[in-house]
């Protein structure tokens, strides 16, 4: 028997974004009490609420989220717990349970924080060790429950890019996968010609 766990922040009006971005717009433009019909129009950043950042977003490469293969969005994953650590570095014990070929998880706790400025401005940061590490592994994409592995400059977010691992943003339910042994990773961006792309990331305890 196999469960699903939704890791995803529900898309909703004037939801919380990465400071500088633009306000998201959800409403409803007709109304089945009137048209017949219900529709809403959604304007929205590619970076709000949960989602997938691809080599474009920081890097000069020119393939959009919508060319890339649909491997690297579905795979294995592992969950690292790294609450209460500023600065997410490797552990010996990361070295069994990472596994090649999969999605990475990092739980800090920082879901708890969504929407405040704290969330934005005080998250952890990925330390180059473990960066290097995931490379090693050569792990598909880096999900995580805050809203970047890094800040400016972004030098994670590029190494990342530049090995074509994919970043998965502002997750949440990190935790229900805590002690859980075997479960997948499945997180499709949007079929869109954009830099990066909003997800539904779920995982599938198997």
């Amino acid at each position: 028997m196999t469960s699903l766990i939704d890791l995803s922040h529900t898309i909703e009006d004037n939801m919380p974004v990465y400071p500088g971005d633009i306000r998201t717009n959800l409403f409803q433009i007709k109304y089945l009490s009137v048209n017949k019909y219900n529709d809403h129009r959604l304007d929205i950043s590619m970076h709000s609420g949960t989602h997938i950042d691809s080599p474009m977003h920081l890097t000069e490469s020119n393939e959009y989220i919508s060319q890339a293969s649909l491997e690297p969005f579905i795979a294995t994953g592992c969950v690292l717990d790294v609450r209460n650590q500023a600065v997410i570095k490797m552990k010996a014990e990361y070295e069994k349970l990472i596994k090649d070929n999969s999605i990475v998880l990092f739980y800090t706790g920082q879901d708890k924080y969504y929407g405040m400025t704290k969330y934005y401005e005080e998250h952890p940061v990925v330390g180059i060790d473990i960066c290097r590490f995931l490379l090693e592994k050569n792990i598909k994409m880096l999900g995580m429950d805050m809203p970047s592995p890094d800040k400016y400059p972004f030098e994670i977010h590029k190494i990342l890019f530049a090995n074509e691992i994919f970043i998965l943003e502002n997750l949440t339910n990190l935790d229900k996968l805590l002690g859980v042994e075997n479960f997948e990773v499945i997180a499709l961006p949007l079929k869109i010609k954009s830099d990066s792309s909003m997800a539904r990331a779920v995982a599938r305890i198997l």
